[in-house]
């Protein structure tokens, strides 16, 4: 290969891609075998459990996701009995989504597993090499 050639591991949306990958697929053991979820809902319980009440088009835009993924995960949640919908008086189309007592539990032992698989991932790079990273990774976020 000639130094021209493009090669697709060294081309950053693709590296990034992977690296999400590699690091998701670790933590999904555990919300999978735990409580049977699936990444989506394991993301809209999260956002329930770390900022509270919300409406499904709240999650969409703070996690980035496909309204029809969070619809789904809502109903999923919902049957886990993780979560509860209680239509808004204002304008009953709309739904406040909260978190169940079960949810809450299942949030408490999801948040503290994801805090010791973010540390052991950490451990791989020094303290310096961290603050780059997530410096870095910041920046693209908000480009």
């Amino acid at each position: 290969m000639t130094e021209d050639e493009f090669d697709l591991g060294r081309f950053l949306p693709y590296a990034l891609s992977q690296a999400a990958e590699a690091t998701s697929m670790g933590f999904q053991k555990f919300y999978r075998q735990r409580y049977g979820m699936l990444r989506t809902e394991w993301r809209v319980l999260f956002h329930l459990g770390r900022y509270g009440e919300m409406t499904a088009k709240e999650i969409c835009e703070r996690a980035s996701l496909h309204k029809t993924k969070v619809s789904r995960a809502v109903h999923a949640l919902e049957a886990k009995r993780f979560l509860s919908r209680m239509p808004q008086k204002q304008d009953r189309r709309l739904e406040t989504l909260s978190l169940t007592r079960q949810g809450v539990a299942v949030y408490d032992d999801l948040y503290e597993t994801a805090r010791s698989y973010d540390a052991a991932l950490a451990r791989h790079f020094t303290e310096q090499e961290r603050e780059v990273l997530r410096h870095c990774l910041e920046k693209l976020v908000n480009l």
